[in-house]
């Protein structure tokens, strides 16, 4: 069976970004190694030139993404991840991406590809031993943490799997402790394994 026929069936030949029935084809997940179906997904052309082309973005046209990024499919998960994160300045959008959950590898293979993730490099994350910090990590916090506004204690030995890297402060990360995200200065924190 091609790519293109896997993709049509399990879409049920649809966009399985936005459910469009038209003008319909695959589009590769970059950085894509190969083009199979687990690392594509069908596209209608409205939503392809607006990936490939950002300053044609319409944001309503991405409100399908409150939908489709509820997708088992890491390919979708990941696209709708990018795009929510591309428009997280208009507000709903930063809503719906703190509600996406996406496991290690598939937030490490949206990051890879996201817009942040090429051109000038800015500082690196380094935690409190100075060792670099990867989007996909895992860290244990060096001291318990006072968590405003959710009325705990994120203890010391913690666990915070999967973190994500706050793009425009190299000393904040982003993590789940007790179910809630929450942003942890990486001066508290000791890269795991």
């Amino acid at each position: 069976m091609s790519t293109e026929q896997a993709l049509l069936e399990r879409s049920e030949s649809k966009c399985e970004l936005c459910a469009a029935t038209e003008n319909l084809q695959p589009y590769a997940v970059p950085p894509a190694s190969d083009d199979s179906a687990e690392r594509s997904l069908l596209l209608c052309d409205t939503c392809r030139e607006q990936i490939e082309e950002p300053e044609k973005t319409d944001p309503n046209h991405w409100r399908c993404l409150n939908d489709s990024m509820w997708s088992q499919v890491p390919a979708v998960q990941v696209m709708a991840w990018r795009m929510l994160k591309r428009l997280s300045a208009e507000g709903w959008p930063q809503d719906l991406l703190d509600m996406l959950y996406l496991d290690e590898s598939t937030l490490a293979w949206a990051e890879a590809g996201s817009e942040s993730g090429g051109g000038e490099q800015s500082a690196p994350h380094l935690d409190c031993n100075g060792a670099r910090l990867e989007a996909g990590d895992t860290v244990t916090l060096t001291k318990d943490l006072n968590v405003k506004g959710a009325n705990f204690t994120a203890k010391r030995g913690t666990a915070v799997r999967g973190i994500s890297l706050v793009a425009d402060n190299p000393g904040q990360i982003e993590g789940r402790v007790n179910g809630q995200q929450i942003v942890i200065l990486t001066q508290f924190v000791k890269k795991s394994g």
